[in-house]
């Protein structure tokens, strides 16, 4: 049985973890936000105890409870990650919706969020800490490296490889065989039928670059 979890974020993201987290009965034991206002409030029936950086309830990650961070900045999410790596030795868990349909024949890392309706087929790759929105598709041997965002219903064809730190926005599809590059951001509604390099942003059908 799997151990209750602590949250870090208690936003947009962090309430979309705890449902994750409800629908596979995990007991999520609090959650921690930097966000003042939000402490000692209740979401959903859970607490929001402290912040991320209180280390009373730190210090029982890896020993009594699993961690998951579901902070929206990626650069404050990363730092997060980095130190229960480095000061306490653990990885965040998996979150997979109940109702998300990941094949036994795909790889997954570390971290990452699978919501609900949600897509991954045999041999898709994906790395750590991904976010993954509802009804989104992930084909058969698509590669997705760490810290990527996968909007809602959006669709990652089969042989498509998408490197670090990219942003697939909502409803895009990207035809098979395509690369996205490091930290490039792709339009929500966009069709991408083309490489996208590093740090460009694309949009439209076809998807071009935004300058």
């Amino acid at each position: 049985m799997q151990n209750p979890v602590i949250i870090l974020g208690a936003q947009q993201l962090g309430t979309a973890a705890l449902d994750i987290f409800n629908s596979n009965s995990v007991v999520v034991y609090c959650f921690l936000d930097d966000k003042k206002d939000l402490q000692q409030q209740e979401i959903n029936n859970v607490s929001v105890m402290s912040s991320t950086e209180d280390g009373e309830f730190l210090k029982l990650i890896g020993k009594k409870c699993d961690v998951f961070v579901a902070v929206e900045d990626s650069a404050a999410r990363k730092g997060l990650i980095k130190m229960l790596k480095d000061e306490y030795k653990v990885v965040p868990v998996n979150a997979i919706h109940k109702f998300s349909s990941v094949s036994e024949y795909a790889w997954l890392g570390h971290g990452n969020m699978v919501a609900a309706g949600a897509i991954v087929n045999n041999n898709a790759k994906i790395g750590d800490n991904c976010i993954i929105q509802s009804r989104a598709l992930v084909d058969t041997n698509a590669e997705i490296a760490d810290f990527v965002q996968i909007g809602a219903g959006a669709i990652i064809n089969s042989e498509v490889k998408v490197e670090e730190g990219a942003f697939i926005g909502s409803g895009v599809v990207i035809v098979s065989g395509v690369k996205i590059g490091k930290n490039a951001r792709v339009g929500a509604g966009s069709v991408v039928v083309a490489d996208v390099p590093a740090k460009a942003t694309v949009f439209g059908n076809p998807a071009a670059a935004i300058k």
